[in-house]
């Protein structure tokens, strides 16, 4: 039996999985002490499960446990690494370089270095959402210190060439930075073949809590070094202090843990549900799929539906079927997504365009029921508007 609401923005957030809320509950009664405490059985208990969660999510992505830093989340990790750059290297440059398609919480970030006397140049995408690698290497300067290119984007899915990137940065002595948050158990992500010196993730993203992250922080080859942006205590190697929260790492430790060891078979399962709902929708006449759809994650499409405004598509089944027209961070605003139009998307497109987040425990009932609903709401849209036009 279908159970509604529906829910289909897993781009936003994913449900937690019951395991994962499984190893985190000790923590919070039983094993409650500080990480911190070195001086009885309590914090010694809470370091080795944060210690062993450092472990988990080190081997999902490549890194060496000692590499990974937790935060609250990838908008920290994000400013960790952006600021904490910035101010590390000012002896080198002050130049950056991201791309226009980047999630606020970068693009915000290089707004704020900015005003604060850096430069920032921010990279155009082509049609299909992808950089061009040759605009990229021209844009680097004497004075370039960052490269901050998202891994895979949260409006399209769009898997940006990161090894590639990554290989220029490494040949002109650059820290290249990635917003991995929506690629990080999704795809294969691993830092050392990517040539990835920074890299942001968050586990509300893979099944786990909120209110936790991690930034992965290269220690040889090279080793870069960060100014920490929060003092006090000394925390984490002295780049993020404050007590841990010891539950929400443990809960990280095993999203991470379960994705690498179901990420390749979740992969399928995803992408084969992903395009049956593509099918069926792209039935309808006048519905585009935005960016590259053979370089995307496998769990998500952005389509836009001609002559049927994404609001008005939300509000038509939004009992029924949680969606959202782009990232959950923007959703208040009635712009068109910039995602989009930094595509060249015309505007009433962008205007009308909406993001399908499929996930773990979507089901095909849910999809065939997604596929019905959006249909019926688009066809009665376009009655509407051909009706008004006529009177």
């Amino acid at each position: 039996m279908l159970n509604l609401p529906i829910y289909l923005d897993n781009n936003a957030t994913t449900p937690m999985d019951p395991r994962v809320l499984e190893a985190m509950l000790p923590y919070f009664t039983r094993h409650f002490g500080n990480a911190a405490s070195r001086t009885h059985s309590f914090g010694w208990e809470a370091e080795e499960a944060v210690e062993y969660a450092r472990e988990q999510v080190a081997k999902l992505v490549g890194a060496d446990p000692k590499e990974i830093i937790f935060t609250s989340g990838a908008t920290e990790s994000d400013n960790l690494a952006i600021k904490g750059v910035y101010e590390m290297y000012a002896t080198k440059g002050n130049h950056i370089i991201t791309v226009a398609t980047e999630h606020k919480a970068v693009l915000d970030t290089c707004k704020h270095i900015e005003k604060t006397g850096g430069e920032v140049t921010y990279l155009p995408v082509k049609k299909d959402g992808l950089i061009d690698l040759a605009a990229l290497e021209a844009a680097i300067k004497p004075g370039t210190i960052l490269i901050v290119i998202m891994y895979a984007n949260n409006e399209i899915g769009v898997i940006q060439p990161v090894r590639e990137i990554g290989a220029i940065a490494k040949k002109h002595g650059i820290v290249f930075f990635t917003d991995a948050t929506q690629a990080v158990g999704k795809i294969p992500v691993n830092v050392l073949e990517d040539e990835i010196d920074l890299m942001a993730f968050s586990g509300h993203k893979i099944y786990g809590p909120k209110g936790v992250g991690a930034l992965y922080i290269r220690r040889k080859n090279p080793r870069v070094r960060l100014a920490a942006q929060m003092d006090g205590g000394g925390h984490e190697r002295g780049m993020r202090s404050g007590t841990l929260n010891v539950p929400g790492i443990v809960g990280l430790g095993m999203a991470c843990e379960l994705c690498r060891l179901e990420l390749e078979t979740e992969a399928v399962s995803t992408a084969k549900l992903r395009d049956k709902l593509e099918t069926g929708l792209l039935q309808l006449e006048g519905t585009y799929v935005n960016g590259n759809r053979a370089h995307r994650l496998p769990n998500i499409t952005n389509i836009s539906f001609r002559d049927a405004e994404s609001q008005n598509l939300i509000l038509g089944f939004n009992k029924n079927i949680a969606l959202s027209s782009g990232s959950a961070c923007t959703s208040a605003s009635l712009e068109p997504s910039y995602v989009l139009k930094a595509l060249g998307v015309e505007e009433e497109l962008a205007h009308s365009s909406l993001r399908f987040g499929v996930g773990r425990f979507t089901t095909e009932e849910e999809i065939d029921y997604a596929v019905e609903q959006v249909t019926l709401t688009v066809q009665k849209l376009r009655e509407l508007s051909t009706a008004l036009g006529n009177v």
